[in-house]
């Protein structure tokens, strides 16, 4: 059914509250709480479970993704198939510990492969890429390519999605070009950053 510039699947239930925005659709079984918010053309996927979180718009989540409270996923996310968060660090089933949720932030453009693990109290940086199967436990750096068991960085991520080479030594740093979309990166401490060609 189609609501007030959104769709929803008949068998998803969007409870009173929830603010989803234009062109977003939720599809079969997911759940939406009350208190997300959900930006415009994001797409919430089979199965999925959205806590009363925020989440940015164009945001794909895709089948069988819990969004608990304290994760926060800013625009143009992509979280795969399976993957997980968490906001607990030491659950257990007979102890209320709701009042020690740790906040968990996936910042702009960053994808979440399938399967993989996000712990809760990390950054992702912008335009970081989480391999399939890997275990996040810190923060990550902006367009970080980690995988692995616990998660590693092996190398620096495009905004277009491509690996970037292994950056080269210059007069004013380490630099990498991509080979897709030729956008040239400096490659600092806090992560790859962009190179605003106007300049």
């Amino acid at each position: 059914m189609s609501k007030a510039g959104y769709y929803v699947h008949p068998s998803a239930v969007v409870d009173e509250g929830a603010v989803i925005g234009d062109a977003s659709k939720v599809w079969h079984f997911a759940h939406v709480m009350p208190g997300a918010r959900i930006g415009g053309d994001t797409v919430i996927g089979q199965g999925c479970y959205i806590a009363n979180v925020s989440i940015g718009s164009g945001v794909r989540i895709q089948n069988n993704v819990s969004v608990y409270d304290s994760v926060t996923i800013e625009d143009d996310v992509f979280c795969g198939p399976s993957c997980v968060f968490t906001n607990v660090i030491n659950p257990r089933a007979a102890v209320q510990r709701k009042d020690e949720y740790m906040p968990t932030l996936v910042k702009r453009g960053a994808s979440i492969g399938a399967n993989a693990t996000i712990v809760c109290g990390a950054t992702i940086g912008e335009y970081a890429f989480i391999g399939a199967g890997a275990v996040v436990r810190g923060d990550v750096p902006d367009r970080a390519l980690m995988v692995g068991v616990p998660a590693t960085r092996i190398g620096w991520m495009c905004d277009c999605g491509v690996r970037l080479p292994d950056p080269e030594a210059s007069a004013t740093g380490l630099r990498a070009t991509c080979g897709a979309c030729h956008a040239k990166y400096w490659i600092r401490d806090k992560g790859a950053q962009r190179l605003d060609e106007s300049k």
